[in-house]
């Protein structure tokens, strides 16, 4: 059985990769807020042969954004554990939502608006790969 490799979590390199995820994280998640907030509602607004509102849009998507601002701190910050921990249950609801809608949105509407759902699902995608990967980087949580 091969022997595992240990991660020294306090090496300079460990430090630079951190700091390197954080970063990706942080520009992931504000890309993710704006376009899910403004982005989605605006092409929508203008792909859709309903012409929705747009701002009745952006005020829908800014509630549904509420718990995903609450932690918008502790995403921007990336340095405690147990708030990254939180942070990524709650981004894996927001994934398994992008999803449905994605494969909803497909049935309801065909595959004319379903690029711009699927930008929202790789966003968030994304921003659940950094987190799991910055939160197996960090300090232990037990000490």
């Amino acid at each position: 059985m091969a022997k595992r490799e240990v991660l020294d979590r306090s090496s300079p390199e460990n430090i630079a990769l951190i700091a390197k995820l954080q970063s990706r994280l942080r520009m992931s998640w504000l890309a993710w807020l704006v376009y899910r907030g403004v982005g989605l509602p605006v092409l929508l607004g203008s792909l859709l042969a309903t012409q929705p509102d747009v701002i009745g849009g952006i005020a829908w998507q800014l509630l549904w954004l509420i718990p995903a601002l609450i932690v918008t701190p502790w995403v921007i910050k990336g340095k405690s554990p147990y708030a990254l921990l939180m942070s990524s249950m709650l981004t894996l609801v927001y994934l398994g939502a992008s999803g449905v809608t994605l494969f909803s949105r497909f049935y309801d509407s065909g595959s004319s608006v379903m690029w711009v759902y699927a930008i929202d699902l790789i966003l968030i995608l994304l921003i659940n790969v950094w987190l799991f990967k910055l939160l197996k980087r960090l300090p232990s949580m037990n000490g």
